[in-house]
């Protein structure tokens, strides 16, 4: 994806409009981040290697990191299997 805006790695944008917002927080750039990773099918990691390229310093950019340094998920955890110790 380039950073003109939508393409098939952020298809509504949320991202790069994510950057275009002065001052915006990073408590916010985690909501869009959220927004962003539920609309996505499969594996977000290598989008977000993508997105991260060439990015300058900017609270987005510190929250696409974080979204690499956290585990995948690996399936349902709810129910009886999901509060087992």
């Amino acid at each position: 994806m380039t950073q003109g805006g939508k393409g098939p790695d952020d298809p509504k944008g949320l991202i790069h409009e994510a950057y275009r917002i002065d001052g915006i927080t990073t408590g916010e750039c985690r909501t869009i981040f959220l927004d962003w990773a539920l609309s996505m099918t499969g594996d977000p990691r290598p989008a977000i290697e993508r997105l991260l390229r060439d990015r300058p310093p900017h609270p987005m950019t510190d929250v696409l990191r974080e979204g690499l340094s956290t585990p995948a998920r690996t399936g349902r955890r709810g129910g009886w299997a999901g509060r087992r110790v």
